[in-house]
């Protein structure tokens, strides 16, 4: 047994579903699952039904999380065609500003121009802008971030060309960050399956982005230095709606995340400092997160386990990585000096979760 003691990571995105679809998930269930994990802090994202994208449902969410959350947390709040004003007055409250320039679950999507353009004006430049953008959307939001002379942080990048584009943009200089997923970095469209059933499965393959192609994978992994972050993008939905025939996209991934990075560790793509700046250090950084005091994770790293989706803490009691034999498994969590989390039970009571931008900063009761 190899125990490691690393600091408590931080998931800059993450989808909890609460309020509006609490049968997937809630702040209670996400916030568990987080610990288990390794997570102490988890960025939530704003495509709740409805999305979050005004002062209403902002302090719905605020009060939704308040009550349950287990882990320490943040909101991102939403952009849509109309209210960039309304985002820039309370972006005190929020953990960053979440544009979508494509397609994904719920009904935020940015169109026109106009309103990338508005909300990279107005949004405050001490509170980040995330992107999820695909393919010439990447540029348009780099571009357009760079003429409103700020930076920009580009979600879930999954292929070559966007990877690429991305080195050619910080090499010149241009204020853009960016993350990747352990499901873009380990799966393949290849492993979706086949006609006999083998993989994962159609519905349950239903992700955005979507799987790449092997050579999206290796450049992922053959640019790694130029990622600034890791993020799960967890996203759950039950098992009966991802094997339905209209399955939306999205995995849970909190639970899995730590052992796939460590797996990159024992390949030697990375080194363990890599990996803790990309789960602690940098999306501190970039998303302006508090210290945490006396918080630690301890990890056995030589711990194998086999991945149950049906075992895990979220709501989803699924997994993409579903019998996959797993190396490396977080034992105890400890939050502000009380532990947290041991040999997988949750001990932390709900509610006792803390926002990272606390009523001060302006959060209503």
């Amino acid at each position: 047994m190899t125990m490691l003691k690393l600091p408590g990571l931080i998931d800059p995105h993450v989808h909890l579903r609460d309020p509006g679809a609490i049968h997937k998930e809630d702040w209670h269930s996400g916030t568990c699952a987080a610990l288990a994990g390794g997570f102490t802090v988890v960025l939530d994202m704003p495509n709740n039904t409805p999305p979050i994208v005004d002062a209403e449902t902002l302090a719905a969410k605020q009060r939704a999380a308040r009550a349950k959350a287990v882990c320490d947390y943040g909101i991102h709040f939403g952009a849509g065609a109309d209210n960039a004003e309304i985002a820039a007055s309370l972006a005190p409250q929020c953990s960053g500003l979440k544009m979508y320039l494509d397609q994904t679950f719920g009904p935020l999507r940015l169109d026109d121009l106009q309103s990338l353009v508005a909300h990279m004006q107005h949004f405050p430049q001490d509170v980040p802008i995330l992107c999820h953008a695909e393919g010439r959307t990447i540029a348009a939001a780099i571009f357009v971030a760079e003429l409103a002379d700020r930076s920009v942080h580009i979600c879930h990048v999954s292929r070559k060309d966007e990877i690429e584009l991305i080195r050619a943009a910080k090499e010149k200089g241009i204020r853009v960050t960016c993350e990747v997923t352990p499901h873009h970095l380990f799966l393949t469209r290849d492993d979706c399956g086949d006609t006999n059933h083998r993989g994962i499965g159609a519905g349950k393959c239903e992700v955005r982005p979507m799987l790449a192609s092997r050579a999206d994978v290796e450049a992922l992994r053959a640019n790694l230095d130029i990622v600034d972050c890791f993020a799960t993008d967890h996203a759950p939905h039950t098992l009966a709606e991802k094997e339905s025939a209209t399955a939306p996209p999205g995995y849970p991934g909190l639970e899995t995340a730590l052992s796939l990075y460590l797996e990159l560790v024992r390949e030697g793509i990375l080194t363990l400092d890599d990996v803790i700046a990309r789960c602690y250090e940098n999306p501190r950084k970039i998303f302006n997160v508090p210290a945490q005091d006396e918080t630690w994770i301890e990890v056995d790293v030589d711990a194998e386990w086999i991945a149950r989706g049906a075992k895990m803490h979220t709501r989803a009691k699924w997994t993409p990585f579903e019998g996959r034999a797993m190396c490396g498994q977080v034992t105890r969590v400890v939050l502000r000096g009380q532990t947290v989390f041991e040999n997988d039970c949750v001990l932390a009571k709900p509610a006792s979760g803390k926002n990272i931008r606390p009523i001060s900063q302006g959060e209503k009761k």
